[in-house]
């Protein structure tokens, strides 16, 4: 597993991301990933399943100080008192003492950024969580962040695959010590028969999503794929065992534009 050193967090660089995963199957998932080598875990208050994700983390059998869990505040939570509120809700339903990330889901203009991020700091100061961050703020949002926020800030999770152009956001991020986490990293599975990655794959016998990933982690970004299937877990992290050329990097950058989003619920800033 590789690791992103960001304000002194250390991410590693494949994770689970669990949005839509429920019951069972979310607990079974984890457990299962964590048996094959994942040492990073993405949930959020919005998803229903912190419960679900901390009981597949006991089950797994290792140890807790030897895996990454994230997890998100959602926007009606932003006023200091709720926030701090929710947080202590968090770890009540993961059953942990401390959560290695806590991010703020989504901007939310109707509460003041700075009282927003000034709870955030506090929660990091109480020890309910080793590193904070944001997700879903664009470069200026970064920029004021990271200006009013009394405590570094670890990420910015956002969506990044091969078909939307993060340049800006990266770039911002990388200046400020941040690490980028990509969620959607093969763009909800639209990438699988896509021939460049095809192409590109078939030199080293390896899928779309495995070279998209590939491409994600050689920017030195994070990324949380989601799957409900078993088999895809052990797929998403075989990628350790072969580097894409520079020009390979180049071809798959290109894909990229500003109309490739995926995810935006209408609780999004104006995009980059």
């Amino acid at each position: 597993m590789r690791f992103i050193e960001a304000n002194g967090a250390r991410i590693p660089a494949i994770g689970l991301g669990t949005w839509e995963l429920r019951g069972r199957t979310c607990t079974r998932l984890v457990e299962q990933a964590i048996r094959l080598g994942y040492r990073h875990i993405d949930t959020a208050q919005m998803y229903d399943n912190e419960r679900e994700v901390g009981e597949g983390l006991r089950a797994s059998g290792v140890g807790r100080d030897e895996v990454f869990v994230t997890t998100k505040v959602w926007t009606t939570h932003f006023a200091p008192n709720d926030l701090e509120r929710s947080v202590k809700e968090s770890l009540k339903q993961l059953r942990l003492a401390q959560i290695d990330l806590v991010l703020l889901h989504w901007p939310n203009p109707r509460i003041p950024l700075a009282e927003t991020l000034g709870a955030l700091a506090n929660v990091r100061r109480l020890g309910m969580a080793r590193h904070i961050g944001i997700s879903n703020f664009t470069v200026a949002l970064i920029e004021q962040a990271v200006a009013l926020c009394p405590e570094p800030l670890a990420c910015d999770q956002v969506e990044y695959h091969p078909y939307l152009d993060q340049a800006r956001v990266l770039e911002a991020c990388r200046h400020h010590d941040m690490a980028l986490v990509a969620y959607s990293p093969v763009a909800k599975g639209r990438i699988k028969n896509d021939d460049t990655l095809t192409r590109i794959g078939a030199a080293y016998g390896k899928t779309p999503a495995q070279v998209s990933l590939r491409w994600l982690v050689q920017q030195n970004v994070a990324a949380i794929p989601r799957t409900a299937r078993i088999e895809r877990l052990s797929e998403n992290i075989d990628i350790f065992d072969f580097a894409l050329t520079d020009d390979e990097m180049t071809q798959i950058s290109a894909m990229g534009s500003a109309k490739g989003r995926l995810t935006d619920f209408g609780l999004g800033p104006k995009w980059d």
